[in-house]
């Protein structure tokens, strides 16, 4: 059965949690409150345990002796934290890092989706912090149900309203359904730049961070796919759940690919492979006086091109464009050459694209018009992407 985690905080809108709580249960899951100290001043946490049948949690340490870690465990249970309502103080706690009760320091601990619901006055609601605040989680991957326009607790009309339980509930049942569209299904991801050297101290590259691919192959995780991801040299940490193989050039990571492409499902090519590499390789670090004027270079593999003649029926490929000018014209040209699904192009140079946590991207398929998605942050960016593959596997089935 699915279980899912209720957070509850001290607002006003305290009450339709207890609609939430019962409207998740309407659809099959078991409903384990988690409650603020404050939120416990307002509504009796024996109220939540009774609607629920498990006793609501309030203190991080009034735990059973025998029962592991509560937050670490409850975190590794549920298939959705949701909190609602959600004050403006969780969530400058979450936007924060801050874990000082069990709530903040499950949403720390949480693998699941998280979906907040906030509940506030229209002046705290709009405050500049706040939505500083709800702009740092949606760049963390963290859901949103918008609060409405309405009559508040402080006799003001205004926003800051708590979102009605079924639109709460509905989006909810919605992420813990896409936690499951690609389950059974093996996906290829492929990050960061490759460096092709001149000798041990010198190289060719370029400056992508890794960051696009990394967050693509945690959304395919976080939909239930089996993941490989191929790694140029990065700084990052690789999504806990991956099947990770670090490469340095553009050879290692040809035949890094070769080996993960039979019986893969998707691939998505998010590398930044450099696009040449030095003929003469010294084994030895060579001396500047020692550097001819003019050193010789030369194509490296097409990967991408590669994959795309060993394309099998039912498998879907997506390529990355990044470009400096008529973006869309040179990834349509590209993804006829290299006989990709889909091609994801972006605008790289001038701050944009390489090492920067946002992405501006434009989507585009063989038939149908282009889809740009304007900035947002490459975790979201990396759920659009993923919508439009599952799009793109719908039609293939057709």
């Amino acid at each position: 059965m699915t279980k899912i985690a209720l957070g509850v905080t001290s607002s006003i809108g305290i009450y339709k949690a207890c609609e939430v709580l019962r409207g998740f249960q309407k659809n099959g899951a078991r409903v384990q409150v988690v409650m603020t100290r404050n939120a416990a001043r307002l509504v009796s946490p024996l109220l939540f345990g009774s609607l629920s049948g498990l006793s609501a949690i309030v203190d991080l340490f009034e735990e059973p002796v025998s029962r592991d870690v509560g937050h670490v465990s409850l975190a590794k249970e549920v298939s959705l934290l949701c909190v609602a309502p959600a004050t403006a103080n969780v969530i400058g706690k979450f936007a924060g890092g801050v874990a000082d009760d069990f709530l903040s320091t499950l949403f720390l601990a949480a693998r699941s989706p998280v979906l907040v619901a906030p509940a506030m006055n229209e002046a705290m609601y709009l405050h500049p912090q706040t939505q500083a605040n709800l702009a740092r989680l949606r760049a963390m991957g963290v859901e949103f149900v918008e609060p409405e326009k309405g009559y508040l607790a402080c006799k003001d009309e205004g926003w800051g309203r708590l979102a009605e339980p079924q639109a709460i509930v509905r989006e909810g049942m919605r992420l813990i359904g896409r936690t499951k569209s690609l389950k059974g299904k093996k996906v290829l991801v492929t990050a960061g730049p490759t460096r092709e050297p001149m000798d041990p101290v010198r190289f060719l590259s370029n400056p992508s961070s890794g960051k696009m691919g990394y967050e693509l192959a945690r959304e395919a995780l976080a939909r239930g796919a089996e993941v490989v991801l191929v790694s140029g040299p990065t700084s990052l940490i690789p999504p806990p759940g991956a099947r990770t193989e670090l490469v340095t050039t553009a050879a290692e990571m040809q035949e890094a690919c070769l080996r993960a492409y039979p019986g893969t499902d998707i691939v998505v090519m998010a590398a930044a492979v450099s696009d040449f590499r030095f003929k003469d390789v010294r084994p030895r670090k060579t001396g500047k006086a020692e550097v001819p004027s003019k050193l010789e270079i030369e194509r490296t593999p097409d990967i991408l091109a590669l994959l795309g003649k060993k394309k099998k029926k039912g498998q879907l490929l997506v390529g990355f464009a990044a470009e400096t000018h008529d973006i869309a014209g040179n990834a349509r040209k590209k993804m006829a050459a290299k006989n990709a699904d889909l091609m994801v192009a972006n605008e790289v140079g001038q701050g944009r694209g390489f090492g920067t946590d946002d992405n501006e991207l434009r989507i585009i398929s063989a038939s149908g018009p282009v889809h740009p998605t304007g900035k947002i942050s490459k975790r979201e960016a990396s759920r659009v992407v993923f919508d439009h593959i599952e799009a793109a596997l719908e039609k293939k089935r057709r």
